[in-house]
C-alpha cells in the first residue's frame, strides 16, 4: 500500500492559484498526498512526503515558512522538511503524543494557523485516531488528511470522493456543515470543481455504500 525508499518520480498535482501539491510515489496504491499552500507569499507544508528535487518546487512558490501536522500517523517527512528549511512543525493543540515524536521544533495551535486564513477543526479525536482540518473560509479550500478521500479503497462506484473505510459506519457529519470550492485530501488528487456537492455526496452516502466498498477492497486485496 506505501511505498518507501527515496521518491524520485514524484506527480505534481492540485496547482491553483494559491499553491500546490504532489505525490512522491505515484505508482503506490495509498496514493499519499502533500500540500503547500501560499499566504502572503510564505509557503506552508501540510502533511508532507519528501521527494528528489522538491525543494525546486518548493522554491517556485515561495519561502516556506512551516510545517503542518493534521493527522496523528502523518508524520511523514515533516522533521525533515522543517529541519532543512529552519521551521518550526505546527501541530493542533487536541492532539497527543505526535510532538514528542518529531525531531523539530514544534508549535502548538488550537484554531488559528498563524495569520495564515486557515483555521483547524477537530475531525476525529479518539484514543486510535487524531485528526484536525485545515479551512480557509474566505479563499473556500478546506484540506482534509484522511477522512475522505479520491483513491480507489475509499471509492464506490462513479462517486469522486470517499469516506475512509475505518469511519463509514459513522461518518463524520459535521463536514457537512462546510462549503468549500476547492478540497485537497491526504490520499489522492484533490477536487477543485463542485467540491461541496462531493463533499455531501460523501458524508450522505457513506454508512449506504459501505457493504459495496467493503467488498471491493477485499477482492482487490485477494487479486494483489
Amino acid at each position: 500500500m506505501k511505498a518507501s525508499g527515496v521518491a524520485t518520480n514524484w506527480r505534481e498535482i492540485d496547482r491553483y492559484d494559491g499553491g500546490a501539491g504532489w505525490i512522491a510515489f505515484p505508482d503506490e496504491p495509498m496514493q499519499r498526498a502533500s500540500h503547500a499552500f501560499v499566504s502572503d507569499g510564505d509557503v506552508w507544508l501540510v502533511d508532507p512526503v519528501d521527494a528528489e528535487g522538491i525543494d525546486d518546487f518548493l522554491a517556485d512558490l515561495g519561502e516556506v515558512a512551516g510545517v503542518v501536522i493534521l493527522l496523528d500517523r502523518h508524520r511523514r517527512d515533516s522533521a525533515a522538511f522543517a529541519t532543512r528549511h529552519g521551521v518550526p512543525v505546527w501541530i493542533p493543540s487536541f492532539m497527543d503524543g505526535v510532538a514528542e515524536e518529531v525531531a523539530a521544533p514544534v508549535e502548538r495551535f488550537r484554531h488559528d494557523l498563524a495569520d495564515t486564513g486557515f483555521a483547524a477543526h477537530e475531525v476525529v479525536d479518539n484514543r486510535l485516531w487524531q485528526e484536525a482540518l485545515l479551512y480557509d473560509e474566505d479563499g473556500a479550500t478546506l484540506i482534509i488528511p484522511e477522512a475522505v478521500g479520491t483513491t480507489e479503497y475509499v471509492r464506490t462506484g462513479t462517486n469522486r470522493l470517499g469516506v475512509n473505510p475505518a469511519l463509514r459506519l459513522k461518518p463524520p457529519s459535521k463536514l457537512k456543515r462546510l462549503s468549500p470550492e476547492r478540497l485537497l485530501v491526504g490520499h489522492g488528487e484533490g477536487i477543485h470543481d463542485r467540491a461541496t456537492e462531493a463533499l455531501q455526496d460523501a458524508i450522505e452516502g457513506a454508512r449506504g455504500r459501505a457493504p459495496a466498498l467493503y467488498w471491493k477492497n477485499l477482492k482487490m486485496m485477494l487479486s494483489g
